[in-house]
C-alpha cells in the first residue's frame, strides 16, 4: 500500500512538472515585457493564456509584434482573469498600479510576479502586503540581478561560508545613460519620467537594486537611517523627476552606498561587498574579483545558479508548484526596500537624514 501511494505521488508530481503553467500578463506599458515574451514564447513549461492592457494601441502593437492570438487580449483585468483562469500573473504595468493587480490576483488566489520596484510608497507596499497575507498567495518581485551567477557567488562567500567576515561596507552601482537615451518605447518613458507612477526617477528605477541586494545581504535587517542626494542634471529631458541618486543606508556596524543613475556613460549593474577580512567585487552577472585572508586578489568564474533560480520564469514556475518566495524576491525583503526608497525620497526633498522606526 505504501509503495502504491508513493508511486501515485511520484506520478502526480511528474504530471504537474510536465503540464505547462497557465500564465497571464497584466499590463504592457513596462518595457521589460519584451524580454519576458522573448523568453516565455520559447519555453514549454508555461502557456500564456491571457493579456490585460487598457490601451488599445498597445494591445495592437504587441499582437502584431509577437505570435499572440487576438483573443488573448483583454481591456479589463478582472474579465481576463476570470475567463482565462491562469495559475500565475506576470505584471508589467506602471509601478503605481501594482497594488491593483495584486489585489485582483489575491481575490482569485493567483500567484503574482511584478517588475521591480514593488511599490511607489509605503502606503502602496502595505496594500500589497495586506492582500498577500489575507489570501496566502505567492508574490515574486523580479530584479534582473536576482538571477546573476555573481550574486550566487557573493552569497557563498558572505552568507554560506562566511569567508570574508562580517559585512562592513556595500556599494551598489546601477543604471545607464537614461531611458530616453537608450531608446525605450514612448509609453515606457512616459511612466518612468512621472513621479506618481514611477515613485521618482532614477532613485526608484535603479536605486531599488542596491536597496534590494543590501537588505538581502543584511538578512532583512532594517537600516537605522537613510540619507539621500538626487540630481536633476538633464531637466530638458526629465523635467519632473531626478536622473541621479546617491543613497546612504546606515546599519549598526555597516554602511551601504546606493548609486542609481540615468547618467552613467555605460550601462552597469555592479556590486561591491567588503567584509572585515575580505571583499568581493561583481561587475555585472558573470565577472567577479575576490580577495580573502592571506590571499591575493583573484578573478573567479561564478557557478551557474540552481535550475529554479536560473531566471524569473523558472523561479515563478517553482513558486506556482509550492516554493515559498524568499530572499531578494520576497515580500519581506521588498517591504524594507520600499521603506528605504520612501525615506530616500524624503531625505532628498528635505536635505535631512531619515531615521527609520525599528
Amino acid at each position: 500500500m505504501l509503495k502504491r501511494s508513493l508511486l501515485l505521488l511520484a506520478l502526480a508530481a511528474s504530471a504537474e512538472a510536465q503540464t505547462p503553467v497557465r500564465i497571464a500578463i497584466a499590463g504592457l506599458v513596462h518595457g521589460h515585457v519584451n524580454g519576458f515574451l522573448n523568453l516565455a514564447l520559447k519555453r514549454t513549461d508555461i502557456q500564456i493564456v491571457g493579456v490585460f492592457e487598457p490601451s488599445e494601441e498597445l494591445r495592437k502593437f504587441y499582437a502584431e509584434k509577437y505570435p499572440l492570438a487576438a483573443n488573448l487580449f483583454y481591456a479589463d483585468l478582472g474579465q481576463m482573469l476570470d475567463k482565462t483562469k491562469p495559475e500565475a500573473v506576470t505584471t508589467f504595468t506602471n509601478t503605481f498600479d501594482h497594488p491593483m493587480v495584486v489585489e485582483a490576483c489575491a481575490a482569485r488566489k493567483l500567484t503574482v510576479m511584478m517588475e521591480k520596484p514593488m511599490a511607489v510608497s509605503n502606503e502602496h507596499a502595505k496594500r500589497i502586503q495586506a492582500a498577500v497575507k489575507r489570501s496566502g498567495i505567492g508574490l515574486v518581485v523580479n530584479y534582473e540581478t536576482s538571477w546573476y551567477p555573481s550574486k550566487g557567488a557573493i552569497e557563498e562567500i558572505f552568507k554560506t561560508r562566511n569567508e570574508a567576515g562580517p559585512i562592513r561596507k556595500m556599494v551598489a552601482m546601477d543604471g545607464h545613460s537614461g531611458p530616453k537615451e537608450i531608446g525605450v518605447p514612448p509609453w515606457f518613458l512616459d511612466f518612468l519620467s512621472d513621479a506618481k507612477r514611477n515613485g521618482a526617477g532614477a532613485l526608484f528605477d535603479f536605486g531599488c537594486y542596491g536597496a534590494n541586494l543590501m537588505t538581502w545581504l543584511m538578512d532583512n535587517a532594517k537600516p537605522l537611517s537613510v540619507s539621500a542626494v538626487t540630481l536633476h542634471a538633464k531637466p530638458q529631458i526629465y523635467p519632473k523627476v531626478d536622473d541621479d541618486a546617491t543613497v546612504l543606508v546606515e546599519y549598526p556596524k555597516a554602511i551601504g552606498i546606493i548609486q542609481g543613475s540615468w547618467n552613467w556613460p555605460f550601462a552597469r549593474k555592479d556590486l561591491e561587498v567588503y567584509g572585515e577580512t575580505g571583499y568581493a567585487v561583481a561587475t555585472g552577472g558573470t565577472e567577479l574579483r575576490v580577495r580573502l585572508p592571506k590571499q591575493t586578489e583573484e578573478v573567479r568564474k561564478p557557478a551557474p545558479l540552481p535550475a529554479d533560480e536560473h531566471d524569473s520564469l523558472a523561479y515563478l514556475v517553482s513558486v506556482v508548484h509550492g516554493k515559498k518566495p524568499v530572499g531578494v524576491s520576497s515580500l519581506e525583503n521588498n517591504m524594507i526596500v520600499t521603506e528605504i526608497l520612501d525615506a530616500a525620497r524624503e531625505s532628498a526633498r528635505t536635505g535631512k537624514k531619515i531615521v527609520l522606526a525599528q
